[in-house]
């Protein structure tokens, strides 16, 4: 689903951010629990749900495909279809911006005797796809694609397709997930050996709605044709929401911030462990579990960050908080050199052009080499800013320096914000009530 049109606002020096706050559920989550509602017998209800607009591209496209999908006061109702239950779409399915609508349900489509077009808008369209398409080929689907592996494309599911034992080439937790979905239709069981772990939230997931599944070391084993049932369930705060009201508070002078609710799923937490490393004052409590996932509440002060080298195996566990990372170096005292980040160039941008030039743009010290940044911070003076950044249909880029502008002598103007509705709903206007 897109996003409405274009909207410029600027960012200026903030007072201290103070407040206890929640951000809106996990997006991955989200998009898992709407799936897996999706393809079990009856009623669940969904709390905490995301409602930006990827999450909403998911939800359309599953109603598309026969599923009932309704708002209920605070919560979503999803009335599942079962196993094999989904209908062949009328039209095609809109991804809009969200990678992983589109990766997730090319999976669950392919082993369903159906065929489901995929559109998205500019910037997915520009991502590649063949990484998914690949695998789900061997198992009998047929997929095509634009030039390049791109979007638009068309997946044929095979039912009953072939049960296979997948070994990843490279970690991606979207490619994993949309296996792991296609086998719930697959008779028999699909392993996948995964050498490098990524996210576990559809493992999770599916073993919170019923699902045969296994995971013996690196090997995750699912028997398919299996019944899920419906469940009750709250979704976690975002850990990656969280992440930018986290480095608002740790960059901007007298901030103190308490984040309820956030998850803390042990794959989604490498951005506050490494904060923490570099002498932020982060501290959880109340440790719990929600919808399967370990939750807690997280206290933020303003800190004195140190600069670092950032070790790569560190990558997977924050993959897609390093342009808010960014940000927080651009304020440390030294230099933080980060490598081994080749898969931010295909993200919904190139984010590692994308913030080295922006960054640049506002005053940092960055330079961009091969597969890293790295950047010279100020101390925790403010970055000199006075610039207008387009974040090119990228979310977490016009989120990352709408924080930096928080911190900056002249105010940084985001030529889109609207973009940030993907993610976080309300995002600017949370930043401004903070700092009143």
């Amino acid at each position: 689903m897109a996003h409405s049109g274009p909207r410029a606002k600027a960012f200026a020096a903030s007072r201290p951010l103070r407040g206890t706050i929640r951000v809106p559920g996990d997006k991955s989550l989200s998009h898992r629990a709407l799936i897996c509602a999706a393809m079990a017998r009856g009623r669940s209800r969904i709390e905490g749900l995301s409602e930006g607009g990827d999450v909403r591209s998911t939800a359309a496209a599953l109603r598309a495909m026969g599923v009932e999908i309704a708002r209920d006061g605070p919560a979503w109702t999803v009335d599942g279809v079962g196993s094999g239950g989904l209908l062949q779409p009328e039209a095609a399915l809109d991804m809009g911006n969200s990678g992983t609508s589109a990766r997730l349900l090319m999976g669950l489509v392919a082993s369903h005797p159906i065929a489901a077009a995929f559109v998205g808008d500019a910037s997915l369209s520009r991502r590649p796809m063949e990484r998914v398409a690949e695998p789900l080929r061997r198992i009998g689907a047929e997929v095509d694609m634009a030039p390049g592996g791109r979007l638009p494309l068309t997946v044929r599911g095979l039912c009953p397709a072939v049960p296979r034992t997948h070994r990843m080439q490279f970690p991606s937790a979207q490619v994993k997930s949309a296996l792991l979905l296609a086998a719930l239709d697959i008779p028999g069981h699909t392993r996948i050996v995964e050498p490098v772990p990524t996210r576990d939230h559809s493992e999770r997931m599916l073993a919170l709605f019923g699902a045969d599944i296994a995971v013996e070391g690196d090997e995750i084993v699912l028997r398919g044709e299996s019944e899920l049932g419906p469940r009750a369930l709250n979704i976690p705060g975002d850990p990656s929401a969280a992440a930018f009201i986290a480095v608002a508070a740790l960059i901007v002078p007298g901030s103190r911030l308490r984040i309820e609710g956030v998850g803390m799923n042990p794959s989604r937490i490498g951005l506050f462990e490494l904060l923490s490393e570099m002498g932020g004052d982060i501290n959880v409590s109340n440790p719990r579990e929600s919808g399967g996932e370990p939750v807690a509440d997280l206290a933020v002060r303003h800190s004195c960050l140190r600069g670092m080298e950032v070790p790569p195996a560190i990558a997977p566990r924050m993959i897609d908080e390093f342009p808010i990372f960014f940000v927080a170096a651009a304020f440390a005292r030294g230099e933080t050199r980060t490598r081994g980040l080749g898969e931010l160039r295909f993200k919904e941008s190139d984010r590692l052009a994308a913030m080295a030039r922006g960054l640049r743009a506002i005053g940092a010290r960055v330079r961009e080499a091969g597969d890293g940044l790295t950047i010279d911070g100020t101390g925790g003076d403010p970055l000199p800013g006075g610039a207008t950044i387009d974040p090119r249909l990228d979310h977490r880029v016009a989120m990352s320096f709408a924080v930096a502008g928080l911190n900056a002598r002249d105010p940084i103007t985001v030529a889109d914000m609207s973009t940030a509705d993907s993610s976080f709903p309300g995002f600017a206007a949370l930043l401004e009530s903070l700092g009143r």
